[in-house]
């Protein structure tokens, strides 16, 4: 309850978000995840939860996935998903979360129950493990990392 009266945003919809970090290595390879729960793999990231910032779940993600703590950087990609195959629509976030040394790389510890393995990824490698929608977000994060700009997608496709 607001003061002017109740709060008329609580039956507003909602969407579904998740948030994510787009980390490299000295090479220019992409960092990707093997979740033990599906067949496709991932970045670094995760579900916002209620009442967290995307920004705070994709640092909180990377601790509780790699066992790193990497505050995320410039936000590269926004990223509207449209409902498909029994998902709702979502937004998606592509925080900046830099470059790997191999010190850090060497700091990498998995949850085993979520996770099954990790691997530096190029360009052609990761649009082999990841769904084509993903494949394009992290395709344009790194373009959007290059050209000091952020990007707007919807399914991967650049809008702005």
């Amino acid at each position: 309850m607001t003061p002017e009266g109740p709060d008329f945003t609580a039956g507003l919809p909602r969407k579904r978000m998740g948030a994510g970090l787009l980390v490299t290595d000295s090479a220019g390879r992409v960092l990707l995840v093997e979740p033990a729960y599906k067949t496709t793999w991932e970045i670094p990231g995760g579900c916002v939860e209620a009442d967290e910032s995307p920004h705070r779940t994709a640092a909180r993600e990377c601790r509780e996935e790699l066992g790193l703590t990497i505050e995320p950087g410039r936000l590269l990609v926004v990223d509207w998903v449209s409902p498909q195959h029994g998902r709702t629509e979502g937004v998606m976030f592509v925080y900046d979360g830099g470059r790997l040394t191999p010190s850090q790389t060497d700091g990498i510890v998995l949850p085993p129950a979520e996770l099954r393995s990790w691997s530096w990824c190029d360009r052609r490698e990761a649009d082999g493990r990841l769904v084509p929608v993903l494949a394009r977000r992290v395709a344009e994060a790194l373009a959007a990392r290059d050209e000091s700009g952020t990007r707007y997608l919807e399914d991967g496709f650049r809008v702005s």
